[in-house]
């Protein structure tokens, strides 16, 4: 059996990340999984991309396609896309780097599937989650696909905002009674949350507090602490 370190949403936190997959616990015996959001608000989004870029070519890392990433892409690839979030750092990163980086990051990008199956589908990886019923989407159903897409990279959200202006998410884990274990990021909090079978792994080191990675399956935590509160979150963690 495949053991997975699965990495919380990175978001441009280089520094943590390195400490995280290569200090005292070495992810060295293990397949490196990334839940999405790599960049955005953090302050070495490029060296970050390089880094991750270069385990999944080295090897074998996956990575699922996160909001942040898609936003990225869409950019790249000369879409209307509303400059927020962090976009902007790495954009100005980006002006920095050679024309033939951007187009290998664009074809990395374009590459990235909103989900993964793993462990002889027993596990689920996707960025803001999956539920039972839209698990087994796929591009012959092209409704229930584009729904199984757009649910792993926003979540389950009503269409509305909160108060403090971000998209209302409802909480699809506590009704959760699929049989695969679902690992996703998206929403930081302080610790890892855990509801049923599904894991939320993002714990908002871009903001101040770690970068997380879940060991499968044994289902041991790994932590680092932020050095830094790169980007103020308008919510409580």
């Amino acid at each position: 059996m495949t053991n997975y370190a699965i990495i919380g949403d990175v978001h441009g936190c280089y520094d943590e990340l390195v400490d995280l997959a290569f200090g005292s616990h070495s992810f060295d015996q293990y397949q490196m999984i990334f839940v999405g959001d790599l960049t955005d608000r953090g302050p070495r989004n490029i060296d970050v991309l390089k880094l991750v870029m270069s385990l999944v070519k080295k090897y074998n890392a996956k990575v699922v396609l996160g909001n942040h990433d898609d936003k990225l892409r869409r950019w790249l690839k000369g879409n209307k896309v509303k400059i927020n979030n962090g976009l902007q750092d790495t954009i100005n990163e980006l002006v920095e780097t050679t024309d033939d980086f951007k187009a290998d990051l664009l074809s990395f990008l374009e590459g990235l599937p909103y989900k993964l199956y793993l462990d002889e589908g027993k596990l689920i990886i996707a960025h803001a989650g999956l539920t039972e019923t839209l698990q087994a989407a796929n591009r012959v159903f092209s409704g229930v696909h584009k729904a199984a897409r757009s649910m792993a990279l926003y979540g389950k959200i009503t269409g509305k905002t909160d108060s403090s202006g971000y998209p209302e998410r409802l909480d699809w884990a506590e009704d959760y009674r699929g049989t695969r274990v679902v690992v996703h990021g998206h929403t930081a909090n302080k610790e890892v949350v855990v509801k049923n079978k599904v894991y939320n792994i993002d714990t908002g080191c871009v903001f101040g507090n770690k970068l997380t990675a879940l060991i499968y399956p044994e289902m041991s935590i790994i932590s680092v602490p932020a050095k830094y509160t790169y980007t103020k979150h308008k919510r409580l963690l």
